[in-house]
């Protein structure tokens, strides 16, 4: 295909009726089939109709969250919301006769085993029984990212949406970040109850559906629709563990540090973003000299990436900079009637720019990569390790941020590895506050902020928020998107980390063969499961004891000498 740029990309809103009728054929077809070669003929038929949608539904879902105020992107994302369960419910009916298919053996050595353990945990995870219900549950995350993306708070006599607001919070002038909190906790307060009552219905939701379908709880159901096939809710549990006997002791030094370094007798919640007096380093441009000095990034580091980010600049594939009625945070998706990616962030001037950036720019490379893969499933491998590609090229940049941050280039590299341990106590504080929360569907909000003051005190012991109300009564928690739009997401982030850590690792050793090693592994895609794919990269599994003892021996040696 043509190099289309982004503006001038589109595809068909889909016709649930036309739809109906291709599958049904699809399936007749299937059934009559006679050999190898017209059973594949027929997934691959099935494969170019979940890529044209897929890439209506990313379309869509980029247009919304890049303006989320205009009528016509809102309308057609409420479509998709509406759509999305009905959609999915052709594409299980079809992947149960895959399943089912007396051929299957020979199906599964043409297309692999991955392949059909996916489909297996998408028929496990619906049936049109929930369908009503599954809509219900998309249109409450777009309600909830409406919600947010349409905040706006005064500062100092400016007007700010939550992202813009981030510069400031973690200022080097106390007295400033300090306000800044509070204007953004402020927000929170005057919406707790709706942010409250949009999380309430969720979770009633999701239970439901969890028992329509048979499962004990929400949290088997949720496992299944996060395509976890080699592990399960105890191994996450173990995992948990270790961060919390390994990591949390070391970010409690991490965190006497700092305050000692900001000449603080206590650190309070609004300086732990900060770690020195004149604040952490920015970068020394905004979005367009970024994206510069990003073009000479990636043709210093691979050949391979450096195409990739010339393509990515060329067709315009970029989306950076925040503004007033933009969804919050940042996110890669891909369009596969292109076979490009997309990256979305927002951009608001701190040295948290350049690991969202990297970042996202981690899933794109792989996406790209991977755009040849024979199945839509193999594109991205699942979402644990799909994080490992992005949290490892944030890493793996490292040697390059001089040409963001100049001088003060090792200082973001300490305080990115300071942040990065930090994270992971957090990171499993969000996963096990939502198993509690699905293992107890029927709790109150105000214990549901409870819960969340008990994770802090077991992940996250130095925290400490003063008279911020709405954080210190335990609504922290409701900042968190993933928790209401991707439950069991988070703690993918903290796996894919442990794995990253130890490409940072290998790469203080051996920069070029760390590199290639995970060329390689955004080349596999997602054509194996999580645990396969860590194995391949010569990485240790994080569900095996020890797995961090390395990680946290070199952090020491890095951050405390």
């Amino acid at each position: 295909m043509d190099a289309v740029k982004f503006g001038e990309m589109e595809a068909s809103e889909p016709n649930i009726e036309d739809l109906k009728r291709r599958y049904k054929e699809l399936s007749a077809d299937l059934e009559s089939a006679t050999d190898d070669a017209s059973r594949s003929a027929v997934i691959e038929s099935w494969n170019e109709i979940r890529k044209g949608i897929q890439t209506w539904v990313s379309l869509t879902h980029v247009h919304f969250a890049q303006d989320t105020q205009n009528e016509t992107y809102k309308a057609a994302q409420g479509r998709a919301d509406e759509l999305g369960p009905r959609l999915e419910e052709l594409d299980v009916a079809f992947k149960r006769l895959l399943l089912e298919n007396a051929d299957r053996s020979s199906l599964e050595a043409r297309f692999g085993t991955h392949a059909f353990n996916l489909w297996q945990a998408d028929r496990d995870s619906f049936e049109p029984s929930i369908v009503e219900d599954a809509v219900a549950e998309a249109k409450l995350d777009s309600k909830y990212t409406e919600l947010k993306a349409g905040a706006k708070v005064t500062f100092r006599g400016e007007e700010y949406n939550l992202p813009g607001l981030g510069r400031h919070l973690a200022d080097g002038d106390r007295a400033i970040r300090r306000e800044a909190n509070e204007a953004f906790w402020g927000w929170f307060e005057q919406n707790g109850e709706s942010l409250d009552q949009i999380y309430d219905e969720q979770v009633a939701l999701r239970a439901k559906m969890a028992e329509t379908l048979g499962f004990s709880d929400f949290v088997e159901l949720g496992y299944k629709r996060m395509h976890r096939v080699d592990y399960h809710r105890e191994d996450v549990q173990r995992f948990r563990e270790q961060v919390r006997d390994e990591v949390v002791p070391l970010v409690k030094r991490i965190k006497d540090r700092q305050a000692e370094a900001l000449g603080l007798e206590k650190l309070m919640s609004w300086d732990e973003g900060t770690y020195r007096p004149e604040g952490n380093p920015r970068p020394q441009g905004e979005e367009a000299w970024m994206t510069e000095q990003a073009k000479t990034m990636f043709r210093r580091l691979h050949p391979e990436i450096d195409d990739f980010f010339k393509m990515m600049v060329d067709r315009d594939l970029l989306d950076l900079s925040a503004r007033s009625g933009k969804a919050g945070g940042g996110f890669c998706t891909s369009f596969p009637n292109y076979d490009v990616p997309f990256i979305f962030a927002n951009f608001n001037g701190t040295d948290h720019d350049v690991n969202v950036f990297t970042h996202e720019a981690g899933h794109a490379f792989q996406s790209w990569c991977s755009r040849d893969a024979e199945l839509a499933d193999y594109v991205w491998p699942t979402y644990e390790a799909a994080e490992v590609h992005s949290m490892s090229l944030e890493f793996l940049c490292w040697p390059h941020m001089e040409l963001f941050f100049g001088d003060e280039a090792e200082t973001f590299r300490r305080i990115h590895l300071a942040g990065s341990l930090s994270f992971l106590p957090y990171g499993v504080a969000v996963d096990h506050f939502q198993h509690l929360i699905y293992e107890q569907p029927n709790a109150t909000p105000q214990q549901r902020h409870e819960l969340w003051q008990q994770m802090e005190q077991t992940y996250l012991p130095w925290r400490d928020y003063g008279d911020l109300k709405h954080p210190a009564k335990g609504g922290y928690w409701q900042r968190q998107g993933h928790i209401y739009g991707m439950p069991f997401y988070y703690i993918d982030y903290t796996l894919a980390l442990t794995c990253a850590l130890q490409f940072w690792v290998a790469s203080r050793r051996d920069p070029k063969g760390a590199f290639d090693r995970y060329l390689a592994l955004c080349k596999r895609g997602g054509t194996a499961p999580f645990q396969d794919l860590v194995h391949s990269a010569g990485l240790r599994s994080p569900f095996e004891h020890g797995c961090l003892t390395d990680v946290v021996r070199e952090a020491e040696n890095v951050i405390f000498e």
